[in-house]
């Protein structure tokens, strides 16, 4: 009996030629898949980040790198949050993963040429794959353009945008459909089976090119190619089953599992034989090679903190406290609970929100419209006129797609709706698609909407109520941090709409600051201690803003506005707008988020580098009052 060769190892964290995938065995091939799991599994324990995703296409990034030759073919990773393997297969190691100085969470063009394009959001892949194939053409380039887009991203309209387009142009693009959770039509029958391995065989496709190179020298032969077409097309209507990609001029290939290498290279080998853009549809298992994840029914190791590799558990605790997310969820359970006219919609953010108590009792007034930011949006307006209480809860970062459906069909036709705008504010490691920094300053650009931001629990749940009370599109911000935990038992009772509160007065006159959020608090905190004589407002209406609201500002010698969750261009620049219309004499200082695309790093080194810690506001204060 022959002995077989041993296998050897490569070392996974320093990857030099990424082409070594393609002279290697299944046998080899099944230990690299081992060893890239394990490394991503080690990396991200250390670190947090995406880990579902990620462990889900191992197998599939593998088969990609086997089969096409990138960097020169462009591969391009939807959202990009499944592209670990990705960069440890092209030389990147994952040892400070979301760090500075280390690898993106996702793709970066900047970081890597095997990094074509690079986006946070989702579906926006097969629109950039499009515009890669067609400049490959324009340039007389040959290659492959390879998009890989998750089941959840596909139902995105920008996706079906780009789908609608692709389909009837010659450029060609492998679409490469990682279902991991969505069932997707999947063809029956002898006949679906026999004429789908045709349609992508070598002869077939061979024969094709021939066929209609010959009959497209003549006019005539024009017309018998089209009438054969027509013929064969209605033929192959009768006895394949289509799917929705071949209606909208596809071919299609699968379902194909996705941790079955052999099948993956014989599935892509079909998709490259293709004449026309192809949509290869791949199952996957998420969190494929952990117990945890993989039985993970909530979405809750799809994007984790550190954690301990054996037991599963988180690394940092935060005693007595909630994340901001989960109070507001449990608000949002008590004004479901006791207004029945309310209902919930969220775009894909349940578990993100802390949302799973409120859809399990109140499964009927809730909606997850999945990755569907502007639907949900046009969703609520509508509920709105029909005489419900639509609260929208989103992400910041998210509600940039919608601030069309804001303005044209919430805002514009005078729609109540509460908008809760979950993680305003720095986030830390996601890195500058995801900073939640923009929004007050395109929200305030929409008439009839006010933006919020409460400071405690108690002016939350306050604004909540007022929300509720048919006030047009009512913003409340919230950030990415945490809260002592327990629920106000009441809410402030003297908290008058579009009012400020006034938190701390003096009668010095010299310096008032204008702190926003629940950096307030902890800003209040610390001038207390230090018996500052400052005034401290807190402004928590930041769009109207009321010009009756400045006018007692006016005598003071120093206004400072200090609002670490939002671009200078929000709140703080409607502040100098209406100080200098009211002729304000005196100095304003200024200490928001620049308006620039913030990197990943930790909250608070990013909130130091732009020196909005509350301690680095005292230290000035004191040195504006001479201390």
């Amino acid at each position: 009996m022959k002995k077989r060769d041993p296998i050897e190892r490569i070392d996974v964290k320093h990857i030099t030629d990424p082409n070594v995938v393609k002279k290697m065995s299944y046998p080899e091939l099944a230990v690299l898949c081992h060893d890239l799991r394990r490394e991503i599994l080690e990396s991200v324990s250390k670190t947090g980040g995406h880990l579902s995703s990620n462990l889900g296409v191992i197998e599939l990034t593998v088969a990609l790198y086997r089969n096409f030759d990138f960097p020169n073919d462009k591969l391009i990773f939807d959202v990009g949050h499944q592209c670990y393997a990705h960069k440890l297969l092209s030389g990147r190691s994952l040892e400070n993963l979301n760090k500075p100085g280390g690898v993106a969470g996702f793709q970066k063009m900047a970081e890597s040429e095997f990094d074509p394009w690079e986006a946070g959001h989702s579906s926006t892949s097969i629109s950039a794959a499009e515009a890669f194939a067609i400049a490959a053409h324009k340039k007389g380039e040959t290659r492959d353009v390879v998009a890989v887009i998750g089941d959840s991203s596909v139902v995105n309209g920008l996706s079906f945008e780009a789908l609608n387009d692709l389909g009837s142009r010659p450029e060609k693009v492998i679409i490469v459909l990682n279902d991991n959770d969505m069932s997707i039509s999947r063809p029956t029958g002898s006949f679906g089976r026999f004429f789908r391995r045709i349609s992508t065989g070598k002869v077939y496709t061979k024969a094709k090119k021939s066929y209609q190179r010959a009959l497209f020298r003549s006019r005539l032969g024009h017309k018998i190619y089209n009438f054969s077409l027509s013929f064969k097309n209605a033929i192959k209507a009768r006895l394949v089953p289509l799917t929705m990609f071949d209606n909208m001029g596809f071919n299609y290939i699968g379902p194909v599992d996705g941790h079955d290498l052999k099948a993956l290279d014989k599935a892509i080998a079909r998709a490259k034989r293709s004449t026309k853009s192809v949509v290869l549809h791949v199952r996957t298992i998420k969190g494929k090679g952990y117990p945890y994840a993989e039985n993970d029914k909530t979405g809750y190791w799809h994007g984790v903190t550190p954690f301990d590799l054996e037991t599963g558990a988180p690394k940092k605790f935060h005693p007595g406290q909630v994340s901001w997310s989960h109070f507001m969820a449990d608000l949002t359970y008590e004004m479901i609970a006791s207004h029945p006219e309310a209902q919930l919609v969220v775009p894909a953010t349940l578990k993100g929100s802390g949302l799973e108590k409120v859809f399990s009792s109140y499964p009927d007034r809730c909606i997850d419209v999945g990755i569907a930011e502007e639907h949900a949006a046009t969703l609520c307006g509508a509920f709105s006129v029909n005489g419900f209480k639509p609260i929208l809860t989103i992400y910041s970062t998210f509600l940039q797609r919608a601030y069309d459906e804001i303005a044209h069909d919430c805002a514009r036709i005078k729609a109540n709706v509460t908008l809760l705008i979950d993680r305003a504010g720095l986030v830390g490691s996601n890195g500058d698609t995801h900073q939640g920094i923009y929004d007050v300053a395109y929200l305030k650009s929409i008439p009839g909407v006010t933006v919020t931001m409460p400071s405690s629990k108690a002016m939350a749940k306050t604004l909540y109520e007022q929300s509720l009370t048919g006030k047009g599109v009512f913003a409340i911000r919230y950030p990415r941090d945490f809260v002592e935990e327990g629920m106000p038992l009441e809410t402030i009772s003297d908290l008058q709409y579009l009012r400020f509160r006034y938190e701390r007065r003096t009668s010095s006159k010299k310096i008032a600051v204008l702190a926003v959020g629940p950096m307030e608090k902890k800003l209040l905190d610390l001038v207390e201690k230090a018996y500052l004589d400052v005034e401290i407002i807190d402004p928590v209406y930041l769009q109207p803003l009321q010009m009756d609201n400045l006018l007692p500002l006016l005598s003071y010698e120093h206004i400072f506005v200090y609002d670490a969750y939002s671009t200078k261009e929000g709140f703080a620049s409607s502040v100098l707008a209406a100080l200098m219309e009211l002729g304000y004499k005196g100095k304003v200082t200024v200490r928001a988020v620049p308006n620039q695309f913030v990197r990943e790093d930790s909250y608070d080194n990013q909130l130091a580098q732009f020196g909005l810690l509350p301690t680095q506001i005292v230290e000035e204060l004191r040195k504006l009052l001479g201390l």
